[in-house]
């Protein structure tokens, strides 16, 4: 079993003008408070900063780029290498002309969507209802309400492993539901989004929708992944799930919701373990009732503890 060491690693990386923190806890910066650390933590204060780090740092180190942790669970064993996690200096948001929206991937999507709704731009609002950055919008062509990241993307900016700058075109990303083709080793910083003239009054009616439903229909509220599972090519995974009577299943404080079963709950207290523990027992039972296999659309990264299951 690897064990983590990292004071040791950091004596392997550049010195830059971002946060490097060695054996930095991550249970906090995810939305199931579960997990353990990461070797290194690098909260890099701008790009340049960026792709100077991702030169300097040897290739043998593994990266990892997290958001806020929506869609993500971190093993207990906690995450060897380098996490990277984008802060305020990739948090901007501006217009530009032609009813069109750059982010920077640290930007939350509700307040990309709320910023389209301020300058009266329209096409956005679905991503009101996605809780992420653009950045994991763009990795994982996140969509929700009707709506997907490869509708409104234009051209996405990314620095690789070498600290080279590359401008992605929407065809780039070779999309497709719940998926990005583009190379791992990308990290997206920027995303252009083509909007279209609206009128506020209906775009802040179908965001008040969006709100209204998923607080109605979600355990928003909860400590949860979001979306656990992706859907099946014709099917609804929250259905299937349901059909094979995992709706309520817990093991130990980790449990299916009732509200909606294709979320994953930490009633507190849960491990990273137990929370996988009980997906991979969902997908088992599905798998047993009805053939099909479900995919975890959630990421999980990082090592399990010894002995864990």
């Amino acid at each position: 079993m690897t064990k983590l060491d990292g004071d040791a690693l950091l004596k392997r990386l550049p010195q830059m003008r971002g946060r490097l923190e060695a054996n930095a806890p991550l249970a906090d910066l995810t939305w199931f408070r579960a997990g353990g650390p990461a070797e290194v933590l690098f909260t890099p204060a701008d790009e340049v900063d960026l792709a100077a780090f991702l030169k300097d740092t040897p290739k043998d180190v593994p990266i990892y780029v997290i958001g806020v942790g929506s869609n993500l669970l971190v093993r207990d064993g906690g995450v060897p290498g380098v996490v990277i996690r984008l802060g305020k200096g990739f948090a901007e948001i501006t217009e530009e002309p032609g009813h069109r929206v750059r982010a920077g991937t640290a930007a939350l999507d509700v307040r990309v969507a709320r910023f389209a709704l301020e300058k009266s731009i329209d096409s956005l609002t679905f991503l009101r209802g996605i809780p992420g950055t653009i950045g994991g919008a763009l990795r994982m062509n996140a969509g929700a309400y009707g709506g997907e990241t490869k509708d409104i993307l234009i051209e996405a900016r990314a620095v690789d492993r070498s600290g080279n700058i590359h401008v992605l075109t929407n065809a780039d990303m070779k999309y497709a539901y719940r998926h990005c083709g583009a190379p791992e080793d990308l990290v997206f910083t920027q995303a252009l989004f083509q909007g279209r003239a609206g009128d506020p009054a209906e775009i802040s009616a179908a965001m008040d929708k969006i709100t209204e439903s998923r607080e109605a229909t979600q355990p928003v509220k909860s400590r949860t992944g979001g979306s656990t599972f992706k859907n099946p090519p014709g099917n609804k995974s929250w259905q299937l799930i349901d059909k094979a009577g995992m709706r309520g299943l817990a093991v130990g404080p980790a449990k299916v919701s009732e509200l909606h079963c294709n979320f994953l709950i930490n009633e507190g207290g849960a491990t990273a373990a137990q929370i996988e523990e009980l997906g991979e027992t969902v997908r088992a039972k599905v798998k047993a009732t009805s053939g099909i296999e479900l995919d975890w659309e959630i990421k999980r990264i990082g090592l399990k503890l010894e002995g864990a299951a």
